[in-house]
Parts: C-alpha cells; sequence; structure tokens
C-alpha cells in the first residue's frame, strides 16, 4: 500500500503544488460541533440527500422551500406520526418531489432518529459518540435501521451534516486501487474494512481528517 505522503505529492504534482493543493483543501477542513446540530436539521439531511440521489440537484434546492413546508420544517415527531393517508397527499403535493418510496422514508427515518434518541438523546450525539475508527460500522448502521441510507446517500449524509468520513467517488476508488488498497470498487464488507484500514493508517500517518485524506486522493488521479 502507498503511503499517503506519495499520494499527497502526486495530487499537489498535478495541482501546481503544495500550496495549491492547501488551498483546494481549505473547504474540507472546517470542523462541527455535531452536538449542537438539531434532530430536525438532522431528518432534513437526510431527506434532502434521500431526493438527490439519482436526481437533478438544482432541482431538489429550487423545490426545497416545499418540503419544508409539507414536512413541518422536518418536525421529527410530527414525521414519525404521518399516517399512510397523509403519505398519500404528499405524493399529490406539486411542491415537492412526488416520489412515493422517498416520501415514505422521511416518515421511517423519522422513526430511525426516534430510536437513536431513545438510547443517545440525540442523533448528533450519537453521532459524535461513534467510535472514529468505525466509519464503516456508521454506514452499516445508517444502512440497516434508516430509510434509503446506504450507499454513498449515507455518505453524503454524514458529509453535510458535518461528520468526517471519507467518500467513495469514482476518483477516490481509482485512488484507491492504485494505490493497492483495493482491486475494484469496494462493495463487500472485506474490501470496505481494507479500506477502513487505509484511511486509518494515512490518518495517523498524516495527522489529517478523512475529509482532506480523501479530497487529496480524488485529487491525485488522471
Amino acid at each position: 500500500m502507498e503511503t499517503f505522503a506519495k499520494i499527497y505529492k502526486r495530487a499537489a504534482k498535478r495541482k501546481g503544488g503544495d500550496e495549491s493543493l492547501e488551498l483546494m483543501l481549505r473547504s474540507v477542513k472546517q470542523r462541527t460541533d455535531l452536538t449542537k446540530i438539531s434532530d430536525a436539521d438532522v431528518l432534513a439531511e437526510m431527506t434532502k440527500c434521500v431526493f438527490r440521489s439519482g436526481f437533478v440537484w438544482k432541482i431538489i434546492e429550487a423545490k426545497w422551500p416545499g418540503f419544508q413546508s409539507a414536512f413541518s420544517d422536518f418536525d421529527v415527531m410530527h414525521c414519525a406520526m404521518l399516517a399512510d393517508e397523509d403519505l398519500e397527499v404528499l405524493q399529490a403535493n406539486a411542491e415537492i418531489v412526488r416520489h412515493g418510496k422517498k416520501i415514505a422514508s422521511v416518515r421511517a427515518n423519522a422513526h430511525y432518529i426516534l430510536n437513536v434518541r431513545a438510547d443517545y438523546g440525540s442523533f448528533s450525539k450519537f453521532l459524535s459518540q461513534w467510535p472514529d475508527d468505525d466509519f464503516i460500522g456508521l454506514w452499516e448502521h445508517m444502512r440497516k435501521n434508516g430509510s434509503r441510507l446506504g450507499g454513498q446517500t449515507g455518505r453524503y449524509f454524514l458529509r453535510f451534516i458535518g461528520y468526517d468520513t471519507p467518500m467513495l467517488s469514482r476518483d477516490v476508488v481509482t485512488a484507491l486501487i492504485k494505490a493497492g488498497v483495493v482491486d475494484k470498487e469496494p462493495t463487500s464488507k472485506k474490501a470496505q474494512q481494507s479500506v477502513q484500514n487505509a484511511f486509518i493508517a494515512w490518518q495517523h500517518e498524516s495527522r489529517r481528517s478523512l475529509k482532506e485524506i480523501s479530497r487529496v486522493l480524488a485529487l491525485s488521479t488522471d
């Protein structure tokens, strides 16, 4: 497996030197106090990521005020108590994207948040207490217990909510293959464990966040 220093050097060469690369990393260096994020904000971000998946992001952004109104600003208790008849009404609401299964995921994810809240006090406290060296375990927790939060959707949610997690974009996967971590897209549990081991090793080597490492990997590929 390649060292992070070698990957960083390759990315810097592609982007015009260390200074230019560091400027590109600035946007992912910001840290978020997860404990200050409300459960309503968590449900809103889950919903936004679910509806963006396989869809034009700009349309979701343009319709977002309609989503906020339709789902009562993502009040978790309100969304968890939506009846099947309420979901049918929402499917006819032209102010949002009328995708039945994704609309139903809002209620399901509200229940997911409430279940986590019962044990941790809030979803953000749950995230803040999750072990930093087990991000694939968190991916699996969301996939198994949430609705439509597997794969890149769940990772986008974590990234946008402020949690430090890698992204497995096409460029990152290409870089992981070049670095000798995997030989193809890491979809199996064993392959994802190899990815996690590599990221944790690179984090110890570089003292950088997982977001920064992920970004450097993406920038290192042709």
